[in-house]
Formats: structure tokens, C-alpha cells, sequence
């Protein structure tokens, strides 16, 4: 993943995709115009075709993600923060959505306690550049304590 000054690094998460899961993912989005347009809209699918069974029941329940609190141990990363992102969407950020290479990644952020999944990519990046801007530990403890309703009602999780 792509984390503080654009420096990359290992993010650990449970395995939730199926092998070969990029050609998967071209593949579908050329024979399902709906999906392509979820996809460039959101970064993601809610029906996504890469999601093994047990993968769709790491991701709802948001257990894929607790192997990054070692991130967090080592340094990489930080509990709240942008999310992580991989290398090959970077090069697709326009200039205003680069600042939030400016910190530290975290396992949660504003996004993910503000409707997630259901946001479109320009809404995460302005929810990330907002945190960004008001920084604070009143809103990192704010945040944590949203993340946990978020999570267990797995509400906009996909």
C-alpha cells in the first residue's frame, strides 16, 4: 500500500479475495456497465466477483482488517487516518486528492464512520482531506467511537 509521502508498505489483512482476482475484476467490468460505473464512482463493488465466501464474511464484519493493528505496531500505520491505498490508484489522483499522502495511513477514518462504501471516491477524498484538516485528538477519539457502531451494524460494508 501507499502510506505517508507516498512511501509504500506491507498492510496486512486477511486474504479475502480469490486468486487471480484482477482479471477477474477486468472482466467483469467489461461485460457489466453497471459495475463499471460503480467501480469508477466508488473503487468499489458492492457485489464484487474477487470476494471469496469467507472473504464477503471477513469484510462485513470487519475482521479482514485487525491484522493491520501490526502496521499500527511497527509504525506504518496509525488506528485513525486515511485509509491505505494501493499503488495502482494513485497515478488516477488529481492534485487536490494527493494531500492525504501528508500522514500516516490509519485502520479508520472519517469515511468509514460517515457512510463508507456508500460514498463515491471524490466524497471519501474530501472526508480524508477534512480529517486531515482537523486533526485533533478530541476528533481521533470521536471517530474511534463511531468506528464501533459502524462496525457492528456493517452498515455500507462490502
Amino acid at each position: 500500500r501507499v502510506g505517508n509521502g507516498r512511501s509504500t508498505f506491507v498492510c496486512y489483512k486477511f486474504r479475502t479475495m480469490v486468486v487471480d482476482g484482477d482479471r477477474i475484476l477486468r472482466e467483469h467490468l467489461t461485460r457489466d456497465r453497471a459495475a463499471a460505473k460503480e467501480w469508477r464512482e466508488t473503487r468499489k463493488l458492492q457485489h464484487d466477483p474477487r470476494v471469496s465466501c469467507l472473504g464477503h464474511i471477513l469484510r462485513k464484519s470487519s475482521i479482514d482488517e485487525l491484522p493491520q493493528l501490526f502496521n499500527v505496531f511497527i509504525g506504518h500505520m496509525s488506528i485513525v487516518g486515511p485509509r491505505p491505498t494501493v499503488p495502482d490508484e494513485v497515478d488516477k489522483y488529481k492534485d487536490w486528492q494527493r494531500r492525504r499522502f501528508s500522514m500516516k495511513p490509519g485502520i479508520t477514518c472519517l469515511w468509514q464512520v460517515s457512510g463508507r462504501s456508500r460514498l463515491s471516491f471524490d466524497e471519501w477524498m474530501r472526508l480524508d482531506l477534512e480529517y486531515i484538516r482537523r486533526q485533533s485528538l478530541a476528533t481521533d477519539l470521536w471517530i474511534l467511537l463511531r468506528t464501533i457502531p459502524a462496525v457492528l451494524s456493517r452498515e455500507g460494508a462490502y
